[in-house]
Parts: C-alpha cells; structure tokens; sequence
C-alpha cells in the first residue's frame, strides 16, 4: 500500500492508500479518485517528504515532520517504546478514519461484492464506491482480471 499527499483543482488537501503507484494512475484516468470536500475529480498528487529507512534502523521509518516536535519536559516520551506506541496509536486513528470514510461513503454490497466490483469493471453497471466480502479466491480472481480490490482495513479492537 502506498499514501499520497493529494489536492483538488480549489485546492483542498487530502490523503488516499493505493495499492500501487500504477493503481493511483489508473484511478485517476477513470475519475475515481474524487476529493472528499467538493468531489472534483481533478485531482494531483501533492509534493511528501519521503519516508527513509536507513540500514542501522530497519523497519523503523524516519517520522513524520509533525512527530518530530520537541515535547515540553514534562510530556517528553520515557523512550522508544513511548514513541513507537504513539506512532502505532497515531496509524490506528487514520486506519479507523479511513474505515469511518469507507464505510460512510460506499454501499456495502455484502456477499455480493464480487459480483458487483466485476459488472461495474465492464461497464455493465455504472462505477459507485463499494464494499463487502469476498473469499480470498475471489479477491485474487478479481485482481488477476485486473480490477482493483484492497481489504477494509481491520484493527485488533474490531475482532472483540
């Protein structure tokens, strides 16, 4: 998966995942990428800072520009593990926000998701924001025939 810092034609700023560089492209050339505010589909990527790994720190990615504020005395972190868990509580808020947005904004078309994502790929029905469930046959089927699926993503607190 891949984030892209994106903008719209009146400038509203706003963060999408892809499954590739080249699925962003493809969403763009068919107009599904739309911003969230005012729904343009003119929509570009916006210049990011690149996340780097070095060789001594693998699996630990430079953070973000806004966590590397310097924290007042009394806030500062007790070490790596209390920035690790508000990095990990920090992608648990957006993996919940992208959920909320997913769920608010597409029809869940339960069992019959394949069957849908399929008929709007061949134009037999007209594009709409979906989800549902599909076995991981299905899924693998759809992304062999070349349509784009990606999990709803799912944290530890929605299997309890």
């Amino acid at each position: 998966m891949i984030r892209y810092a994106l903008h719209c034609d009146r400038n509203h700023a706003f963060e999408s995942w892809f499954q590739s560089s080249s699925a962003y492209d493809s969403q763009v050339k068919r107009k599904l990428v739309t911003c969230p505010i005012c729904g343009s589909a003119k929509v570009d990527k916006a210049i990011m800072a690149p996340r780097i790994v070095g060789k001594k720190g693998r699996g630990r990615a430079t953070p973000p520009p806004e966590a590397t504020t310097t924290p007042t005395p009394e806030a500062a972190p007790s070490g790596p593990t209390s920035l690790l868990m508000a990095q990990e509580k920090e992608l648990r808020t957006k993996l919940k926000e992208l959920r909320d947005h997913i769920v608010k904004n597409a029809d869940n078309v339960g069992e019959r998701f394949a069957n849908e994502a399929r008929a709007m790929h061949y134009g037999d029905k007209e594009h709409r924001p979906i989800y549902g469930e599909a076995s991981p046959e299905e899924a693998k089927s759809l992304i062999d025939e070349g349509i784009e699926v990606s999990p709803l993503p799912t944290l530890p607190e929605d299997r309890n």
